[in-house]
């Protein structure tokens, strides 16, 4: 009888920790009130979640579940083996006059277009999971950390899974940040962070939004999903197009491939530059991520003069080896001669010199 006690005791002990847990401000908050009423209204969002335009099921349909753990198990070289390479510019004291980009490994970079400095997805806290302990980044890819980053004129989020919208990194930087631009429904994990609701822009799909000198952002459809728990699609996942007075730019969100790269493609015209998904795929859920083969075939239907593969080379979240993505779209590129550049994590890319020549720097490793 006092062991069955003691089992309860524990029982009900893990279940208040996992509560407490779980009500901790890192999970965020669903949206509430006004900006549920707003969700409401958006024609992407039907029966109590936003949508894909396209059915998209999370996993394939004829995928094996012990397939997929049999993968798991025995993929090798998920984690480089050595430390990642990587560069470290002062973003503090730019050149006000440089158009740059820096990539800080998967979806998170910074740019300075015309004077306006911009930060994406940023995730500077070491892992990808609500758990420090778990999905950690490779070592050498958080070259930089919240201190290295200048005051942001625009933060953009492109949606609130743990590998982008990273708690820990957003509370450090809320001083920093000047205006937050994002999907409808993230304002509200924002805002539980203590973030001025007046420089939050939430956005549905193909709404535009025109900033000072000509600063043009347009939220435009990916294929995916969000959520920061089990409770899936309560907040918009989104890509963007920012027009500048010289630089047309597509930043894309997580998703799988679909005919939205197309119609944006033929909606915007030509792009400068685009920055698209590459890695963490598999074929099982080939739905809400790109293989290497279809990002060059959206960067065929964007039109783009220049392509930063991104998304790989700082956690493993998926089955391939941590190098396949560099490797294989650059393989694939030999075919098709894009301009596609792969520089290190912290390496200054020259938004304005598009013959900048960079190294498959991952072969030595």
């Amino acid at each position: 009888m006092q062991i069955l006690f003691v089992l309860f005791l524990i029982l009900i002990t893990s279940f208040i920790a996992i509560l407490t847990f779980l009500k901790s401000p890192r999970f965020g908050k669903l949206p509430s009130g006004e900006r549920l009423d707003k969700i409401k209204k958006s024609p992407n969002y039907k029966n109590g979640a936003f949508q894909n335009i396209s059915q998209t099921p999370i996993m394939a349909e004829d995928v094996k579940f012990i397939a997929v753990l049999k993968e798991f198990i025995f993929t090798k070289n998920k984690k480089p083996v050595g430390v990642l390479p990587s560069i470290k510019i002062d973003l503090l004291n730019l050149n006000p006059n440089d158009n740059i980009l820096v990539w800080f490994g998967h979806s998170s970079f910074f740019m300075q277009i015309e004077g306006n400095k911009i930060l994406f997805d940023p995730i500077f806290s070491g892992a990808s999971s609500p758990v420090s302990f778990t999905t950690k980044a490779f070592k050498g890819s958080n070259a930089y950390t919240t201190d290295d980053i200048p005051e942001i004129d625009y933060l953009f989020i492109s949606h609130d899974h743990w590998d982008h919208l990273d708690y820990d990194t957003l509370f450090i930087l809320r001083s920093k940040i000047k205006k937050i631009i994002c999907g409808l429904g993230t304002g509200e994990h924002l805002e539980h962070w203590d973030y001025n609701k007046d420089i939050i822009f939430e956005m549905d799909w193909n709404e535009k939004l025109v900033f000072e000198n000509n600063f043009v952002v347009h939220s435009v459809t990916s294929r995916h999903f969000s959520g920061r728990t089990l409770r899936r699609n309560k907040t918009l996942w989104t890509s963007f197009v920012l027009e500048t007075n010289f630089l047309k730019i597509f930043m894309g969100c997580d998703g799988g491939y679909d005919t939205h790269f197309a119609e944006i493609g033929k909606a915007f015209g030509d792009f400068d530059f685009a920055i698209l998904e590459n890695g963490q795929y598999n074929k099982s859920w080939k739905y809400i991520h790109m293989m290497p083969d279809q990002v060059i075939k959206a960067a065929k239907d964007l039109n783009a003069k220049r392509i930063l593969p991104v998304h790989s080379c700082k956690f493993a979240l998926a089955n391939h080896k941590w190098h396949e993505p560099l490797k294989t779209i650059t393989d694939l590129n030999k075919y098709e001669n894009l301009n596609i550049i792969t520089p290190l994590i912290g390496e200054k890319v020259d938004l304005s010199d598009s013959s900048q020549i960079f190294t498959n720097w991952w072969e030595k490793i």
